[in-house]
């Protein structure tokens, strides 16, 4: 108080003193504002001084009371998995839905393509939805490829609403490395873990007994062997309980019920269908995504037809499943094209030094059946799987020497399963031949 006394008098007596001198009245003026901005000034540099000795005094108290070190968060009710531990409560709910079990897989294509045009106004070809409901019964990651607006993420959007259990649409981002990308972290500072949409569905499908679909959007603007890494080796145990994907690096007491030390299992009834556009601003798929997937290829839109009705369909993933195991039991693969797709073989290994491997044998194996009992045939279902799984190889050959070899691959394919089949694998040749 003694020093603001001080420079009020010392204001007083300057003042005084310039006000004799200075006869100017715009002098005057400029001068006394001057002044008052510099108490203004002083002013609140002594009122922050306050403040600071205030906080010194609190924080020095403080300092003297006990602290309670090495507390467990968990240990204070608190929760650092707020919707999973949310979703617990839910279930009774998620288990307990009624299912339509008596649709056979040619139904299943036929209705779901029915209620994406009548509800939705999307228009595919049934080849196009055999393809798609086929894959989904050979593996549980689908690549959907084509040219731009073609209906690739619509596709897997409109299976999600016809099964009355929405698709997760995971929009891949470009910086994307590792799994927590796609599923989250723990954050240090609030103690709370991220919980992302797809984290909640995976948790929340262990509870179900549905079919649950993901949408990884523009799959390859990052590279998916990076942040997918962890789930393409999890889907490869043939037994669904061991895999057991990591969340969190410990455990606490309170942690959701379904997390067993960090893990979350993987479950059986999630499919993930990447959209793929292939373009300079994306990453090549490599082999070892490409053997593991089904893929589509969706080049073109189909035109719009009439549909007198057409309703949702809820479907155990059980009874897919089912149906799936029926098909393989029903519809084999025939002993003549058996036959044909080792021939086959045996020509790419001379001709071009690529097989086809025991993965992709058994996807074919596996396959046939459903298409032959959704509507397709047999033969058609060998060429999807050989244009987009075998011949798709040359790629990484020389491809000069490919173009040159191109016709007589047509003809030996003309030769041994017949002039009008197994189109898609020769006009993959043939646009090799006229574009390289």
């Amino acid at each position: 108080m003694l020093f603001l006394w001080l420079v009020k008098s010392n204001a007083y007596l300057l003042l005084s003193n310039v006000w004799s001198i200075i006869s100017d009245k715009k002098m005057i003026f400029i001068y006394i504002v001057s002044l008052l901005i510099g108490i203004i000034v002083i002013m609140v540099l002594m009122i922050l001084n306050e403040s600071k000795a205030s906080s010194l005094n609190y924080n020095e108290n403080n300092s003297k009371k006990p602290k309670k070190a090495g507390i467990d968060p968990s240990q204070t009710g608190e929760h650092r998995f707020f919707i999973l531990t949310d979703l617990d409560k839910k279930k009774n709910v998620l288990a307990n839905v009624s299912y339509n079990d008596d649709l056979t897989l040619e139904q299943l294509c036929h209705d779901f393509r029915n209620y994406a045009a009548d509800c939705l106004k999307l228009y595919y070809d049934i080849e196009d939805i055999r393809r798609f409901i086929c894959s989904l019964a050979v593996s549980h990651i689908v690549i959907l490829q084509g040219m731009s607006g073609t209906g690739k993420t619509s596709l897997a959007y409109a299976y999600g609403e016809f099964i009355d259990n929405p698709s997760v649409i995971v929009p891949v981002q470009p910086m994307w490395k590792e799994r927590t990308d796609l599923i989250g972290y723990y954050n240090e500072f609030t103690k709370k873990f991220n919980e992302t949409t797809l984290l909640q569905k995976l948790y929340e499908a262990n509870y179900s007994k549905s079919m649950y679909i993901t949408v990884l959007d523009e799959i390859n603007i990052a590279r998916i062997e990076y942040y997918f890494a962890e789930f393409l080796s999890l889907l490869e145990l043939p037994d669904y309980q061991r895999r057991n994907l990591d969340v969190v690096s410990n455990k606490w007491d309170n942690d959701p019920l379904q997390l067993n030390n960090g893990q979350i299992n993987l479950p059986h009834n999630m499919w993930f269908i990447g959209t793929a556009n292939n373009d300079d601003s994306t990453f090549a798929i490599s082999d070892k995504v490409y053997d593991r997937a089904m893929v589509i290829d969706l080049d073109k839109k189909a035109q719009p037809f009439q549909v007198d009705s057409s309703t949702k369909q809820r479907i155990r993933s059980e009874q897919f499943q089912t149906l799936v195991r029926e098909a393989k039991k029903k519809y084999s693969l025939t002993h003549r094209n058996l036959r044909r797709i080792k021939e086959l073989d045996k020509y790419l290994i001379s001709r071009f030094s690529i097989t086809f491997g025991n993965r992709i044998m058994q996807q074919i194996k596996n396959y046939v059946p459903v298409v032959i009992a959704s509507g397709g045939n047999e033969l058609t279902a060998i060429d999807d799987i050989l244009s987009k799984k075998v011949l798709r190889k040359l790629e990484a050959k020389n491809l000069a020497y490919v173009k040159s070899e191109a016709k007589s691959l047509v003809n030996y394919i003309d030769e041994l399963f017949g002039e009008d089949q197994l189109i898609q694998c020769k006009n993959y040749m043939l646009n090799i031949e006229k574009n390289v």
